[in-house]
């Protein structure tokens, strides 16, 4: 009998990777998932934390894929190694802080490494020529084989016919004719592919998980680096960075202002690692103080504080100032009115 061949499919939790891991699963071959944690693709994170999205799928949309596919999923740690993907791109930037084409590489390049320990023969992707601007396009495709050292290894089911033989093609592991030919940015080959193998629930089609593609996200990230002088960071930094209004109204220090009931119960998980304010005369949110405060700071920090709370239009309200020692201070200020708020402060 012949050897049953083995595939490790990336997942990222949408459509494509649904798509394609299928195709391969329905030619006889032992598919497995894989599924590189980053810190920035966690789309499932924002719609746990925030009460006005409680209606959507609190769920780990790779992990749900595994699951309607029948196939393990393993979630690999890559925070760190992934660092020098975003701070030092070969190949640079998309729209925003996204190094598309080597975050490809990269998880390509791990993906690889795993089969060879895992006795795998070839990796999946859901990539199609041309629908992506920064990484999936027929000139750059052959950069990810190449640069993540996977070569023909790498197999491309919904595109396939567009690209040339892979080894599990020539070898006669996989049936070419069985693949597919989709290219360009419309999704509409892939929908209907889904409604053939019956997929009724999927991600978006078009949405994508990554947070660094997103304009505002970036733009607090580089926000951060600035204020810091310093490109490194942390798991609870990019976190953050998700969470709450970001206000810098002064250089050296800025504000993450709880935007409602399921933020600031996040945030109070950060209570003993920053300075926090609240207001003890009026309902409000909880903000966090990135930074460190003089004394006209803190003042300000609570005006701004009282200006998001239910006492924005009093003349007067007690905030209470919890400094990362434990130490407290009361503080009764008026609300900063909205012509204050610069908008060059709203990050």
């Amino acid at each position: 009998m012949s050897k049953q061949r083995k595939a490790v499919s990336l997942i990222s939790g949408g459509l494509d990777s649904m798509l394609a891991t299928k195709a391969i699963m329905e030619q006889g071959i032992h598919v497995e998932g894989i599924n590189f944690f980053t810190g920035f693709c966690v789309e499932g994170h924002t719609h746990a934390i925030r009460k006005k999205d409680k209606a959507k799928p609190k769920r780990n949309n790779a992990l749900w894929v595994a699951e309607q596919l029948g196939i393990k999923l393993h979630i690999v740690d890559v925070i760190e190694p992934y660092k020098d993907v975003l701070l030092n791109p070969k190949h640079g930037y998309g729209a925003n802080m996204n190094p598309c084409l080597d975050c490809k590489c990269f998880m390509v390049g791990k993906a690889l490494e795993w089969i060879k320990e895992n006795d795998f023969d070839f990796i999946i992707t859901g990539e199609v020529v041309g629908q992506r601007p920064k990484s999936q396009r027929a000139e750059t495709m052959p950069i990810i084989q190449e640069e993540s050292g996977a070569g023909d290894l790498l197999v491309r089911p919904l595109c396939a016919k567009k690209l040339p033989p892979t080894l599990p093609e020539r070898e006669g592991w996989l049936d070419r004719e069985k693949l597919f030919e989709f290219s360009g940015r419309t999704r509409k080959p892939q929908m209907a592919l889904a409604e053939e193998y019956d997929f009724k629930d999927y991600a978006t089609p078009a949405g994508g998980c990554c947070f660094l593609t997103d304009e505002v996200y970036s733009r607090k990230l580089v926000d951060m680096w600035q204020a810091r002088s310093d490109r490194d960071y942390e798991l609870d930094d990019i976190m953050l960075l998700k969470v709450g209004r970001h206000i810098r109204p002064r250089p050296h220090f800025k504000l993450i202002v709880g935007r409602e009931e399921g933020e600031n119960k996040f945030l109070e998980g950060y209570r003993k690692t920053f300075t926090y304010l609240r207001s003890t005369s009026h309902t409000g949110p909880l903000v966090l103080i990135d930074g460190k405060l003089t004394d006209d700071d803190l003042e300000l920090a609570a005006q701004i504080t009282a200006r998001f709370g239910a006492g924005k239009t009093a003349d007067q309200v007690d905030i209470e100032a919890t400094f990362t020692d434990g130490t407290t201070k009361a503080l009764n200020v008026s609300p900063i009115s909205p012509a204050k708020m610069d908008p060059t402060w709203y990050i």
